[in-house]
C-alpha cells in the first residue's frame, strides 16, 4: 500500500516498527536510541520540546509536557514503551521489521505490543494540537525504553533519576487494556485497572560431573528437569479479587449466563480465553532451560529460568509453594520482583474513558480487568501515579489478539488502529 494513501497512524506506527529495538534483556537491547530519536523529531513537528535520559548508553527514554488549559488540574501521563521482544524472522510469514501491509492489516513486531499505542498517542496528540487545541489538563508524553526487561533500565531509571518529568501528574495511561473482545455473540471492552505481580526466577541444581557412559546417580539435569516438570503441572487454583468478579459478573450480564466457573465464562470470549483465565490464578512458566556442553559429557550444574506471575499480596505464599515443589537439592534465586497493582474500576478518569468508548462504538459494554502481564505502571507506582491499560481498538470478533503478545505474525487492522487514535483524541480533549 503506498505510504501516501495510508492514515497518520498507520504510517507512524509502521516506521517505528521498521526501527528494530528488540530487547534480549540483560542490558542487551538495539535501537532505543533511534526510535526515541523518531519519537523526539515527531514532538518537534507539533511545537513540543523532548527531553531525553539515558541511564545506561543507548537505552533512551523521551519525553515532553503538553500544557493545559487549567493548571490546578493533575497532570496525566501517556506513556508506551520503543523495545519489543525478539523475533525469529524463519517463523514468520513476513520479515517481522519491514512493517508490511497485508489484507488491511500492519504486520510486525511491535504492531500489538506495543508501538501501535505509541503511534496512538502521539497521532492523538497531533491531531489535537494541530487544530489549535489544548487539553483540560497538562499532558506528560514518555516513551521508555526496556520494559520488556522489566523496565530495569527504563521506566525505573527515570522514576529514580527523572521523577521532575512527572511532577503534577496523578494517573496515567498505557497498554493492555482498552480492546474489544468477544462475550458470546455479543462483545465487551477490556479496561485495565490492575496487574499481576511479576518473579523472574532462576533454579539451580548441582551434581557430579562425569562420562555420559556411565551409571550415574547424581545427574544436575535430572535433578533439575524433575522440579521444572512439577511446576509446569502445577494447577494453580482460582484467586478472585474485586477486579476479576466484577469482570466475571459482567461477562455474565451480557450473555445471560448463570456460570460459575470462571474457565467456563472465559470460554466465551473466544480466542482471549487463556488470556483471561490467566487473570484470576498464578501462572508458573518454565521459559529456558541451559545445562551442559558435549553429548557425551554429564555436566555438573543446570540452570532453568521461570516467569511467575501471581495476585497482588500473595507473592510470598507463592514462593513458599514453589520452593517446596522445587525440594532442598534445587536453588531458588529471584533476578527480578515487582510489584502488582489493582484500582477501583471508579472515578473521574475512568468514566471518560468509558464514555470515550461509548461515543465511538455505543451500546457496547466496558468491563474491567486484571492484566495477567505487567506494563511500566508499576514503575509510576512509586511516584504515587495511579495506572490504566487503554489502548482502545475495534478487533475483528476471529483475530487472536492476546495471543499475539510475544508471539509469531503479530498484527492489527488499520481500522482498529484508526479507531483507537480517534477514541484516544476525544479522551485527552476532554479529560
Amino acid at each position: 500500500m503506498p505510504q501516501e494513501s495510508l492514515a497518520e497512524v498507520a504510517r507512524v506506527a509502521r516506521d517505528l516498527i521498521r526501527i528494530d529495538t528488540t530487547n534480549y534483556g540483560g542490558g542487551r537491547a538495539k535501537g532505543e536510541r533511534e526510535a526515541a530519536e523518531y519519537v523526539g523529531a515527531y514532538l518537534e513537528t507539533l511545537g513540543l520540546e523532548p527531553h531525553y535520559y539515558e541511564a545506561f548508553p543507548r537505552r533512551t527514554n523521551v519525553m515532553a509536557r503538553v500544557e493545559g488549559i487549567d493548571p490546578t488540574r493533575p497532570a496525566l501521563v501517556l506513556h508506551g514503551h520503543l523495545d519489543v521482544v525478539p523475533a525469529i524472522s524463519e517463523d514468520w510469514s513476513v520479515d517481522p521489521f519491514a512493517g508490511e501491509i497485508i489484507d488491511g492489516m500492519l504486520w510486525g513486531r511491535g504492531a500489538v505490543d506495543m508501538k501501535n499505542m505509541d503511534a496512538m498517542i502521539l497521532t492523538a496528540v497531533a491531531g489535537m494540537l494541530r487544530a489549535g487545541e489544548r487539553p483540560r489538563r497538562d499532558l506528560i508524553l514518555v516513551f521508555f525504553a526496556d520494559e520488556e526487561n522489566g523496565g530495569v533500565e527504563g521506566s525505573a531509571q527515570v522514576v529514580r533519576h527523572r521523577p521532575e518529568w512527572f511532577r503534577g501528574a496523578t494517573e496515567a495511561i498505557s497498554e493492555v487494556g482498552g480492546y474489544s473482545i468477544p462475550v458470546g455473540d455479543k462483545s465487551a471492552y477490556l479496561l485495565q485497572v490492575g496487574e499481576k505481580a511479576l518473579m523472574w526466577i532462576t533454579l539451580r541444581a548441582s551434581g557430579r560431573a562425569g562420562h555420559g557412559s556411565r551409571l550415574h546417580a547424581d545427574n544436575a539435569v535430572t535433578r533439575l528437569a524433575r522440579a521444572v516438570e512439577r511446576i509446569g503441572s502445577r494447577t494453580w487454583p482460582v484467586e478472585l479479587t474485586d477486579t476479576t468478579r466484577a469482570l466475571l459478573d459482567g461477562m455474565r450480564g451480557i450473555c445471560g449466563s448463570d456460570a460459575e466457573d470462571p474457565d467456563e465464562i472465559a470460554a466465551m470470549a473466544g480466542p482471549a480465553e487463556a488470556f483471561l483465565a490467566s487473570t484470576w490464578r498464578t501462572t508458573a512458566n518454565p521459559t529456558g532451560f541451559t545445562s551442559g556442553y558435549k553429548h557425551n559429557v554429564i555436566p555438573d550444574a543446570a540452570e532453568a529460568t521461570l516467569d511467575v506471575r501471581v495476585l497482588p499480596g500473595t507473592e510470598d505464599r507463592v514462593l513458599a509453594e514453589l520452593r517446596t515443589l522445587v525440594g532442598d537439592d534445587v536453588q531458588i534465586d529471584i533476578f527480578h520482583r515487582d510489584i502488582g497493582l489493582e484500582a477501583p474500576f471508579e472515578g473521574e478518569l475512568v468514566e471518560r474513558m468509558v464514555a470515550a468508548i461509548g461515543v465511538h462504538d455505543p451500546g457496547v459494554p466496558v468491563l474491567p480487568y486484571l492484566l495477567g502481564a505487567g506494563t511500566d505502571n508499576k514503575s509510576l507506582a512509586a511516584l504515587g501515579i495511579t495506572g490504566y491499560g487503554f489502548a482502545p481498538l475495534k478487533l475483528p470478533r476471529e483475530l487472536d489478539f492476546t495471543g499475539m503478545f510475544h508471539g509469531v505474525d503479530e498484527r492489527v487492522t488499520l481500522d482498529a488502529l484508526d479507531f483507537g487514535q480517534r477514541v484516544l483524541t476525544d479522551l485527552i480533549r476532554t479529560c
